[in-house]
């Protein structure tokens, strides 16, 4: 008999995790509150694809620079003082997992399930013929800080014998890789090429996956808001929508953010807060169109080409669950992209630009949580901060496997919820 599966989210994470469960030999049931795909943290990210940033965002020092950038609205790390009493123990796990070893322990486990899932991903991207805008030509990390550069350098040179291929470069041969870079190659104290980078619109590649999940045989009901999860016992009975009562065999989280919301009353503690981050998409005119997207880490801004268009994206705001479009922030990355891009100025006069807003869900410690609960039929796929869209086929495909008895591919060991159960 076919088991049955419900998974909650249909963005990247779910509906990739739904269509390996229907590979698998499932009967997938989606279900979202949206009344389509990918419309919230898939929507319009930053479109990289980076094992090159795998280290959290929580590295040594990080305390310091919020305390710095306190109040700042372009600062590139924004803590809102009004989400202080929310994240507080979030917070000091999160301050916890900052220390030297525990912060490379979690970059060296997400760098394995980044480049794993840079596999399945052009695995995927080839079997089912996907278009997404999808271009492989790496990315450059541009630093205009001699230091920043030189740690940069050594983290890089440190995770190289786990598979991450980095090339430094000297800023005329950083504008020779991107030539739109030529302008502020003065500015530039050097620059790193991450060939294995990829980057696509992670909104068209969900739509892409979602035609063939239905066509698996995966249902999707949109529209349809998950108000409760019933337990019984160490089992999951159901799930309470704003409709009716949905049974399944077998129940995977991919809800994001607001995954441990929905876990709260089954007393489960998932140590994930939202993290808001902002994008602006913009058509540049002919002539400044990126080949290679850029990533400016100092400022946590990325610059994606998306087909005939430009994708700026970046900031990380703690402030909640807010969802309001701040102009302020927005217009603070676009400026930082035209300071980068000088040219961009005109395009963006003529064309306009749109900006929207999503929040990141981000786990403590950095690496995403997937697989088993201590409910027996209940599963995560959800945690991964701003690395969604890298790390989307790999967790997918383990949680599928998870699920169907199969040995994963890769050790699941450092995903596992049980590390935050002690």
């Amino acid at each position: 008999m076919t088991s049955s599966v419900a998974v909650i989210g249909a963005g990247l994470i779910g509906t990739t995790t739904a269509w390996y469960l229907a590979e698998r030999g499932f009967d997938v049931t989606v279900l979202d509150r949206r009344e389509g795909p990918a419309l919230e943290t898939s929507y319009a990210n930053g479109g990289l694809l980076t094992p090159s940033e795998a280290d959290p965002w929580n590295a040594p020092g990080t305390l310091g620079r919020l305390l710095r950038w306190l109040g700042r609205e372009d600062s590139p790390l924004l803590l809102r003082p009004a989400a202080l009493p929310g994240m507080l123990r979030w917070g000091i796990d999160f301050l916890r997992a900052s220390r030297p070893v525990p912060h490379r322990h979690s970059t060296e486990a997400i760098l394995r399930l980044a480049l794993y899932s840079i596999h399945a991903l052009n695995e995927l991207r080839h079997q089912l013929n996907l278009d997404y805008a999808a271009l492989s030509n790496g990315t450059v990390k541009i630093f205009r800080d001699y230091r920043a550069l030189e740690q940069s350098l050594e983290l890089a040179e440190a995770l190289r014998p786990l598979g991450l291929e980095s090339h430094p470069l000297k800023p005329s041969a950083a504008a020779a890789l991107e030539p739109l870079l030529s302008v502020i190659a003065d500015q530039l104290a050097g620059a790193i090429h991450y060939p294995a980078d990829q980057s696509g619109d992670a909104h068209l590649f969900t739509l892409e996956m979602a035609k063939h999940a239905a066509t698996a045989g995966v249902k999707f009901r949109f529209n349809t808001s998950v108000q409760a999860i019933h337990a019984d016992g160490a089992h999951i009975g159901g799930l309470i929508t704003q409709q009716d009562e949905i049974h399944a065999d077998i129940y995977v989280l991919a809800a994001g953010s607001y995954t441990p919301l929905l876990v709260r009353p089954l007393k489960l503690r998932l140590p994930i807060y939202p993290v808001k981050g902002y994008s602006v998409t913009i058509v540049p005119a002919q002539g400044y169109s990126l080949r290679v997207p850029v990533v400016d880490s100092e400022q946590k801004l990325v610059l994606t080409p998306l087909g005939d268009r430009l994708r700026i994206a970046g900031t990380a705001e703690f402030n909640g669950y807010d969802i309001t479009l701040n102009t302020a922030r927005s217009g603070s990355i676009l400026r930082q992209a035209m300071a980068i891009l000088p040219g961009l100025a005109g395009p963006v006069g003529q064309g306009g630009a749109i900006s929207w807003t999503g929040l990141r869900p981000m786990t403590c410690d950095g690496p995403p949580v997937l697989g088993g609960t201590p409910y027996g039929n209940l599963f995560f796929n959800t945690g991964h901060g701003p690395l969604g869209w890298t790390l989307c086929a790999g967790s997918a495909r383990i949680v599928a496997d998870a699920i169907a008895g199969r040995t994963p591919d890769i050790d699941p060991g450092a995903y596992r919820f049980s590390r935050f159960m002690r």
